[in-house]
């Protein structure tokens, strides 16, 4: 979508554009060393040019608003990119472009750092790291109950589904209909029995995948290879994932929270191997899918909630007022929800430490036991720097049944807060499927979700928050409920909450 505001933008972004003054750019330590050793090393260019706020409309519907966002963030970053373009091209330098963050990926050599530093268009750079997933370490409650205390067999209903009540809603005729949930992770085997009808680019008959997939990941290394032009999984972690917001194979494998909603994915690890960069290409495609070649971004395509059940460490280099948290505020900008996994270096306090978890524009999820108790392994706050408390809330994430990626009618059982998010996200489909105002409006789902939420019986003191007070920073406000979520969203015919 090409609009009227895009072809005139450039003038008025060159001149409401925020530029630094004058001054070496910020590199990152250690960068050029590795550079010079190497020879060559992936790093991220950050350039100084900011789209103006003033640009951005606060008028007419989510979907205008969405629209001017993606505009006025490809009109900056195309207007002040194009002298550093001009760079790298005469100097043979390969490198991708963003713009849901002003940005560009290059591999650069010692000496290029060294000329892009001193460039007054450019920030920072930083480097653009590989980081493997984490998976959560077992290990016995302080109680003495076990995180792996779900029934060991398959159930009609698996207990996740039933412990947020999602039934309930399902009988009233709420299945997340008319809803596009999105997972971005190390991708989806999309023909699984389960999921396959739930796939925005199946329509029964063939599959297109255009605008519902996209691979971030450009190098071999794995089954999936590079730039699948199909949804593929490479490790299992992303097809549990989506199985739990939408799985449903009619055969008595009930496994998703929503399984009325459709899915579209986007790979951003190779074989559990994720960077900033990668991550941000998911998040920029989510926030106006394009087509296989990367061409024609749709804004009005994008989902209504993205869920995000991986980590990126400072050691990735992910911090506060990084490149990744200014992409997630721009998909939250643009009126999605953002559910993002707590991570699983718990049970101590303080051990939410890796984005996107921190991050205030993130709905934070931590794990529970199917014996209503926090999973050992869930990762607590508070964080530093957050006014608010961490996580948002909790969801069942010990020993969940999923979809697995060996078979199309294959399934597994795993832990982590990895596994409750996908079920929050699922809650939030069922939500705004009950109220199509709710579409557009992370605050406002996110406020209903805590309002709703049922606290656990839980004695552990993290930050200066007592047990007995919610929302608090080990379990947040308690467990999301679909049902006493349903029942407020029914009620909302119009919607006053400004956000």
């Amino acid at each position: 979508m090409t609009s009227a505001f895009l072809r005139l933008a450039p003038l008025a972004i060159a001149c409401a554009a925020a530029i630094s003054p004058l001054r070496a750019a910020e590199v990152e330590p250690g960068l050029h060393a590795a550079a010079a050793q190497a020879g060559a090393v992936d790093t991220l260019i950050v350039l100084n040019a900011k789209a103006s706020k003033q640009l951005l409309r606060n008028d007419g519907d989510y979907l205008e608003r969405r629209r001017n966002l993606v505009d006025t963030l490809r009109a900056t970053a195309e207007v002040s990119q194009a002298e550093l373009r001009g760079w790298l091209d005469a100097h043979g330098v390969a490198y991708r472009p963003f713009w849901i963050v002003n940005m560009i990926e290059a591999s650069l050599t010692a000496a290029q750092l060294d000329a892009l530093a001193s460039r007054d268009d450019v920030a920072k750079i930083e480097s653009n790291r590989a980081f493997k997933l984490k998976q959560p370490e077992m290990g016995p409650l302080p109680d003495g109950q076990s995180d792996s205390d779900a029934p060991a067999a398959a159930l009609a209903i698996e207990w996740g589904v039933n412990k947020v009540r999602a039934p309930l809603v399902w009988a009233a005729g709420i299945t997340g209909q008319g809803i596009v949930i999105a997972g971005q992770d190390t991708g989806i085997r999309w023909t699984h029995s389960a999921i396959k009808a739930k796939y925005r680019g199946w329509n029964g008959v063939s599959a297109d995948h255009n605008y519902s997939w996209h691979d971030a990941i450009h190098v071999t290394g794995s089954s999936c290879g590079a730039d699948s032009v199909a949804p593929c999984d490479d490790n299992g972690h992303g097809s549990h994932t989506i199985g739990t917001m939408v799985g449903d194979d009619g055969s008595g494998n009930q496994v998703g929270v929503a399984p009325g909603a459709r899915w579209i994915g986007c790979r951003n690890m190779n074989a559990g191997d994720g960077t900033p960069a990668r991550y941000n290409e998911c998040a920029q495609w989510l926030l106006a899918p394009t087509n296989l070649a990367g061409n024609d971004p749709q804004p009005d395509l994008a989902p209504d909630v993205v869920s995000n059940s991986w980590g990126c460490p400072t050691s990735e280099g992910c911090t506060a007022g990084t490149e990744v948290q200014e992409a997630i505020e721009n998909l939250v900008n643009g009126g999605i929800v953002f559910v993002a996994a707590a991570g699983n270096d718990g049970s101590s306090c303080s051990s939410i430490g890796d984005a996107p978890a921190t991050y205030d524009a993130s709905f934070t999820i931590g794990s529970m036991t199917s014996g209503n108790a926090m999973s050992s392994f869930s990762s607590r706050g508070p964080v530093a720097g957050l006014v608010g408390t961490k996580p948002d809330v909790i969801a069942p994430g010990s020993s969940v049944r999923s979809i697995n990626n060996t078979s199309d009618s294959s399934y597994m059982t795993i832990s982590g807060t990895s596994m409750a998010t996908p079920h929050v996200a699922g809650v939030v489909a069922l939500l705004m499927s009950v109220n199509k105002s709710l579409r557009g409006n992370p605050a406002r789902v996110e406020q209903i979700l805590r309002e709703t939420a049922v606290p656990i019986s839980d004695t552990q003191v993290c930050g200066d928050i007592p047990a007995s007070t919610f929302p608090n920073n080990v379990q947040g406000s308690g467990r999301v409920d679909a049902w006493n979520a349903f029942l407020v969203a029914e009620k909302i015919f119009a919607d006053p909450f400004d956000d």
